[in-house]
C-alpha cells in the first residue's frame, strides 16, 4: 500500500482518507523511514491531517500545510513546499486529498509534477456513506475524481466503517462491493482497513489483500473530550 515514493488518498466525504495516511505516515516514521505528510484537503475545516500536527511532529514526520491563521481556513491553499516535494526524488510522500472531485481540483493543479511511475493513487471506499452506497456509484466517483484530478487511479483501499459501531459484517460487506467496483474498474483493492477489535475478529477471512489495523486519531468534534478552560472567568455570578 506505501510500496512507491508517493502515495496519493483521494475519496468521497467521510471515506477515512485521513486517518489511512496519518496511520500510514506513522507506520513508515515507526518503521525508521523518513516520511512527509501533504495535505491537501481544501474542502473541509475538521477531519484534516494538520490537526494532528502535534502527534506528527512527536514522530519526526514533517507536515506540509497551511499554518498560522489560515490553518484550519476552508480556503484552496496549498503550500508550496508540495511541488518541491513531488519533485524531491529523495523525500517519502504521503497526500491527503479533499474529498470528491472538489478537492481532487487540488491534486490536478499538481499533476505536472507528479512522477506517475513512482506514484500510487489510492480511492479509499466506505460504502455507508451517500456517495458510494454501492460498485456502480463508487466506480462512477472514482472517474470523477480522475477526471478532476488529472491522474489514473491505481488502487482501492476497503474502508468501511461505521465508527464505534463498526462489525466485522460491515466490513466484510464493504470489502465484497470493493471488489465488484475493482472488477469495474480494472484496479486491484490493496488493503482492507479496520481498528485493532474488528480486525482480531477477521483474521481469519480470505481477503485477497492485505488487513491493515488504524487506530483512530483524529476525533469529531463530538468525540473530544471537554476543554478545562485556563483563562478567563470559569463562571459568572449575576
Amino acid at each position: 500500500m506505501y510500496d512507491r515514493r508517493i502515495t496519493v488518498l483521494v475519496g468521497s466525504f467521510g471515506s477515512g482518507k485521513t486517518e489511512i495516511a496519518l496511520n500510514g505516515a506513522l507506520g513508515l516514521a515507526a518503521a525508521g523511514r523518513p516520511v512527509t505528510l501533504a495535505d491537501l484537503d481544501v474542502v473541509k475545516p475538521y477531519f484534516r491531517s494538520r490537526a494532528a500536527r502535534a502527534i506528527l511532529d512527536e514522530a519526526g514526520i514533517r507536515l506540509l500545510a497551511p499554518g498560522g491563521e489560515v490553518a484550519h481556513a476552508d480556503l484552496p491553499i496549498v503550500v508550496p513546499q508540495v511541488r518541491a516535494a513531488l519533485r524531491d526524488p529523495s523525500c517519502r510522500l504521503v497526500i491527503d486529498v479533499g474529498g470528491d472531485d472538489t478537492g481532487a481540483r487540488v491534486l490536478g493543479s499538481l499533476s505536472d509534477v507528479l512522477p506517475v511511475a513512482d506514484s500510487d493513487v489510492l480511492v479509499v471506499l466506505n460504502f455507508r456513506r451517500p456517495a458510494t452506497s454501492g460498485a456502480e456509484e463508487a466506480a462512477a466517483m472514482v472517474r470523477r475524481i480522475e477526471a478532476a484530478a488529472r491522474v489514473t487511479v491505481t488502487g482501492l483501499v476497503s474502508n468501511t466503517h461505521l465508527m464505534r459501531e463498526t462489525t466485522p459484517r460491515v466490513v466484510l460487506e464493504g470489502h465484497r462491493m470493493a471488489v465488484e467496483t475493482a472488477e469495474i474498474l480494472g484496479v486491484p483493492v490493496v488493503a482492507v482497513t479496520a481498528t485493532s477489535d474488528v480486525a482480531a475478529d477477521l483474521a481469519g477471512e480470505e481477503l485477497g489483500c492485505p488487513l491493515v489495523v488504524l487506530q483512530r486519531i483524529v476525533l469529531p468534534p463530538f468525540e473530544q473530550p471537554p476543554q478545562t478552560r485556563t483563562m478567563g472567568p470559569l463562571f459568572v455570578v449575576n
